[in-house]
């Protein structure tokens, strides 16, 4: 039979809440609703009625002495402790789950025991407050939570734990990290190493922040506790997983938040759709164009996308064509295709490139590799005695190169008049004197039409060693000059051809435009450092887009790039139009289904284009580090104000930046400077002059 009573009165064993938990005492005096109550510890307390838990008794005798009476309170306690540790609330939670939305403890005592007496009802009472994700305490009842609530409160109390264990074992280790970070001290056993699954979920967060600095996946919040005291500088996720040794020194984070794997094993899980392509490919049944076509590229290319042939016409040139054709065979839609989609451009750095394509693929049976017959998309086009280009004729076919040439060999015959050169270009003398011939024709027809042409070489980044031990060198290579605006014109060319020829063929295509009015002085061929900076600062940066619009720098009136198919996705997609169009007449896609892929392509080029351009600038900003602040530089004035003054250093490819202060007072744009640079920092992309005099 119960023991429980309804009212405390002297004697009564009561129970209320303090530090989140239930204290046991007993009842010394009451008046109305104040209570004088014994605590186990021998002190007294004034406590209103209304603050005691629903479970009153079992009753005593009032005159006990206070001896007696904290032996008994403590028998007591024990008694409920030893019966709580036997309960399961989840237990309790299933029997009782969809039977009852609220009851009292002893409701759920009486589950399970027969005339339950208070002291069980006590300790089931403790169970169900302990139990905070199935129950609340709703007095004098609980609340018996459903199982969808149960799940979420679960998910949030782990997610609640998690963020705590991540507070307390990481804060510590981050400082850690950083002493690290700054040469200060060694990773070692002894190092404040937290748990196990906290170390891999910060590895995690430190993934996450580096690839994306603003991902919510992780609050921003728990971030800031972790760093906090830390300084607030850039890059701290991609320092601390250098230190832990998660990633080696001079890590390409560039290519993480691009999500571009690097190197040639990214396409093995599209292995069977890499080998079906490959070997459709000799298996094209084309007519054949045996002209002899010649390609011209750098020394280390191995994807050659591009070869020419030409001829004279009487009035002008007849140019022939030859582009690497793997929308022949793509497997658009399928897994590879969304691969290569978003990476979108191979990418060409210091430490190696990146292809776009699968290297079996673009380096191997669609490279346009002499003597080896190959399917292409040729075009052919007439340019007159103005170097105006007039039709443009499409075609495919099987084509055998008779060369691949370099620049440096080419530009090698050219410097001799063609009579004397390097034996593989010597042989194809007459070719390259006729594309230069046309090519100098092409230029000048576009600079009449407004074309801004920045010549600026850009110098040859080396590394030697590995790891921190890596060393930079920066070299100006040997000038090709005539031999690569030869193929530049070609190419320029090409796409404003093919662009016009789909426009008239109302063939929806993937364009280039810069749509930009621009002052007609700006046309010609700029080289002088403060001209490029000037003029730069008027253009806009141009834009794939649907819609056939000028391209202000280019000089022509509508631009689409298709000569480089196995580099980039947009002429990959080109080609694959026009190829359709030839083969039936009718487009692959619409203008909106092109629209919609821009969609998924642009955000890809933007990434792959931050890689480009970052990465071998922190290679330059090494360099200087390494080179120490103690060295002049030759430079050149491009812009000046009362806060800065810019400088290229046109050696090496770079523009710094130092105070005014720091120059003499007539410096202006296009005086010759010495400069000292120090504070180079290259992972915060941090360089600045420090001291400055006129040559």
């Amino acid at each position: 039979m119960s023991d429980s009573v309804h009212y405390p009165t002297p004697g009564c064993i009561v129970e209320y809440m303090e530090g989140n938990a239930p204290q046991i005492a007993l009842v010394t005096e009451g008046a109305g609703e104040k209570l004088r109550l014994l605590l186990p510890n021998r002190r007294e307390t004034r406590l209103a009625a209304q603050r005691l838990l629903p479970w009153l008794g079992p009753l005593h005798r009032p005159d006990m002495n206070k001896e007696d009476s904290v032996r008994l309170l403590y028998a007591h306690k024990k008694t409920r402790e030893d019966m709580e540790a036997r309960i399961s609330a989840l237990d309790v939670w299933e029997t009782a789950q969809g039977e009852v939305a609220l009851a009292p403890a002893k409701w759920f005592a009486e589950l399970f025991t027969a005339a339950p007496d208070t002291d069980t009802v006590a300790a089931y009472g403790h169970a169900l407050l302990a139990c905070k994700s199935h129950f609340r305490f709703q007095p004098p009842d609980f609340q018996v939570f459903p199982a969808e609530l149960v799940e979420k409160r679960l998910a949030e109390h782990r997610a609640r734990q998690e963020r705590e264990d991540l507070i307390s074992g990481g804060a510590t280790f981050f400082r850690f990290l950083w002493d690290v970070a700054c040469k200060k001290c060694e990773l070692s056993p002894a190092a404040p190493w937290p748990a196990p699954d906290v170390l891999q979920r910060l590895k995690e967060l430190l993934r996450a922040k580096m690839i994306d600095p603003e991902c919510q996946e992780h609050e921003e919040s728990l971030w800031r506790t972790l760093v906090k005291g830390l300084p607030d500088v850039p890059h701290l996720p991609l320092q601390f997983l250098v230190a832990l040794g998660e990633l080696p020194p001079h890590h390409n984070f560039w290519l993480d938040r691009a999500g571009y794997e690097p190197g040639d094993g990214w396409w093995k899980a599209c292995a069977d759709e890499v080998e079906a392509t490959r070997a459709a490919s000799p298996g094209a049944n084309l007519p054949v164009c045996d002209l002899p076509f010649i390609s011209i590229d750098s020394a280390s290319t191995r994807d050659v996308d591009d070869a020419f042939y030409v001829e004279p016409d009487g009035t002008g040139f007849t140019l022939t064509l030859a582009l690497a054709c793997p929308a022949l065979f793509w497997p658009f839609g399928g897994p590879l295709d969304n691969a290569v989609l978003r990476r979108g451009t191979s990418i060409y750095l210091p430490e190696g490139n990146c292809h776009m394509l699968p290297e079996i693929l673009g380096t191997g049976c669609f490279s346009l590799l002499a003597e080896n017959t190959r399917p292409a998309l040729c075009m052919r086009a007439s340019v007159d005695g103005r170097g105006t280009a007039r039709a443009c004729e499409p075609f495919i076919a099987n084509v055998r190169l008779a060369a691949n040439l370099t620049f440096q060999d080419c530009q090698a015959v050219l410097d001799n008049g063609g009579d004397s050169g390097p034996p593989p270009a010597a042989r194809h003398a007459p070719q390259l004197r006729l594309g230069l011939e046309m090519a100098n024709l092409l230029r000048q027809s576009r600079i009449a039409a407004g074309a801004v042409i920045m010549d600026r070489p850009e110098p040859v980044i080396t590394l030697r060693g590995e790891g921190q031990n890596i060393t930079v060198d920066i070299a100006q290579e040997p000038p090709s000059p005539d031999a690569q605006f030869l193929v530049a014109e070609m190419m320029i060319l090409a796409g404003a051809a093919v662009a016009r020829w789909a426009r008239n063929h109302k063939l929806p295509m993937l364009h280039r435009t810069q749509d930009v009015a621009l002052p007609r002085e700006f046309a010609g061929i700029w080289t002088s450092p403060q001209d490029m900076a000037r003029i730069m600062r008027s253009l806009t940066a141009s834009c794939l887009e649907v819609q056939p619009r000028p391209h202000a720098a280019l000089g022509v009136d509508c631009y689409t790039p298709v000569t480089s198919p196995l580099r980039r996705y947009a002429d990959l997609v080109n080609e694959s139009q026009v190829l359709h169009f030839l083969q039936t007449g009718a487009p692959l896609r619409s203008d909106t289904e092109l629209s919609h892929l821009l969609h998924v392509l642009g955000p890809a080029l933007e990434a792959a284009g931050h890689a480009q351009r970052f990465r071998p600038r922190y290679w330059k900003l090494l360099y200087f580090r390494q080179k120490g602040d103690k060295l002049w530089w030759p430079g050149v004035i491009t812009e000046e104000n009362d806060a800065f003054v810019s400088v290229s250093l046109q050696s090496q490819g770079l523009f710094v930046r130092g105070k005014r202060h720091l120059f003499d007072e007539r410096a202006c744009p296009g005086m010759a400077v010495d400069v000292r640079v120090g504070k180079v920092h290259p992972l915060y992309n941090e360089i600045q002059i420090v001291e400055a005099v006129t040559q």
